[in-house]
């Protein structure tokens, strides 16, 4: 009987890359990334997994590949921890009668501005909005808004490009950056979102399929960029609070025809109540899964696995903690002389994960996003005061010492 097989389709060196493979691993799968560069994912070696290189840029270069694995392999499914590459996927799931979401779904999904329309149209609150090609249609749509406006690619993730434009100065600063050859584009087309702000403490709900498993608590550093500092799970509600919050994510679900599989719902709560920023038609990113399973049990990754290749997925909750994560994140541009004390906030505990991507002598160029990260700390306890206490207590522990360039 040949090996059952998950394709993945790249990965993430710093997200949720690892946690697929090793899912996939204790489900009894061989799981394969196919990668433009596999080299870059250090836990495809720490695994001892398979890897091939091959454009995944190019659909055909995909299907060609796959079916050359399906002569040795059976292949029980097909998937990606990256939302660039979701439509990708469906595709191929598509093309090899496999299990996966809608492509036209997922496309327009990840075009946020068409999502914006679509939400809208539904009747799902969301902030004012307008789309601009050029710096005019950008001064514009802005001007039409009012000051402060945010200022974001139509495509992409990770909070890259985006940015808080607060004055007339700001707004001409980050038009220029991303028209003018800075920004790197996803997609074809140069888009750009001008959208209110949306001022309240920021959110995210966890779904799968029709079902919402919880919802999380964002905070984000200081504007005008949105780099994640500290994300806590569960958020608590009333129930008056909870059966809105869910009824809208059924709503953007419903309006989006992305019933299909894991959603990361992002939403502000301002003086009109929840107000949606964003839906991402994946899993939350590092480190989300891990705190839903620390919190209530469910494993977000294994289930989604499990939809893929066509079995069933198990969402009962399990118990009930708060568990906390706390992202590092350097305050000046340099070179990184060394970084130290993460052996002994691991100790800590309640500490339940300290994970660092930087060592000595390596370049720190902060870029107002995700790829700001040097490392992050878990902690999970009964309380969130307790959980808070805990997590201070670790980052107390680790300091780090950068030299200007």
């Amino acid at each position: 009987m040949a090996t059952r097989a998950l394709i993945l389709v790249e990965g993430d060196p710093t997200g949720n890359g690892h946690l697929f493979v090793q899912a996939a691993q204790r489900l009894g799968l061989h799981p394969i990334t196919l990668s433009a560069d596999p080299a870059q994912y250090e836990y495809i070696a720490a695994e001892r997994t398979e890897a091939v290189r091959v454009d995944t840029y190019d659909i055909d270069a995909l299907i060609h590949e796959c079916s050359r694995l399906e002569t040795t392999y059976d292949i029980a499914g097909i998937t990606s921890s990256l939302e660039a590459f979701y439509a990708t996927i469906s595709k191929l799931c598509r093309y090899f009668d496999l299990p996966g979401p809608n492509p036209e779904s997922i496309e327009r999904c990840c075009d946020k501005f068409t999502q914006r329309q679509l939400l809208a149209e539904a009747g799902v609150p969301v902030p004012a909005f307008r789309v601009a090609a050029n710096a005019a249609e950008v001064e514009s749509a802005a001007a039409e808004i009012g000051l402060p406006v945010v200022l974001k690619p139509a495509m992409g993730g990770g909070s890259c490009g985006v940015r808080l434009c607060r004055n007339t100065e700001e707004l001409a600063e980050h038009t220029t950056y991303l028209l003018c050859g800075k920004h790197i584009w996803r997609g074809s087309g140069r888009k750009i979102l001008v959208e209110e702000f949306a001022q309240g403490l920021q959110y995210s709900i966890e779904t799968m399929g029709n079902e919402v498993i919880g919802i999380a608590a964002a905070d984000f550093g200081p504007p005008p960029h949105f780099v994640l500092r500290q994300f806590t799970f569960p958020q608590a509600f009333t129930d008056e609070e909870h059966s809105r919050i869910v009824d809208i994510s059924v709503n953007c679900i419903r309006a989006l025809s992305v019933g299909w599989g894991p959603m990361n719902i992002e939403f502000r709560w301002t003086k009109r109540g929840p107000v949606v920023i964003e839906v991402n038609p994946r899993l939350g990113g590092v480190p989300t899964p891990q705190l839903v399973h620390l919190a209530c049990g469910v494993d977000l990754v294994t289930a989604h696995i499990k939809l893929v290749i066509g079995d069933e997925w198990d969402l009962r909750i399990k118990h009930s903690q708060t568990a906390a994560a706390r992202i590092l994140v350097p305050d000046r541009d340099g070179i990184l002389d060394w970084v130290d004390g993460d052996s002994r906030a691991a100790a800590v505990p309640g500490v339940v994960e300290v994970k660092l991507y930087v060592k000595p002598n390596m370049r720190i160029a902060r870029k107002g996003d995700y790829r700001d990260w040097i490392g992050y700390i878990i902690a999970v306890s009964a309380s969130p005061a307790q959980t808070s206490a805990i997590l201070q207590r670790a980052v107390d522990l680790i300091d780090w010492s950068i030299s200007p360039f």
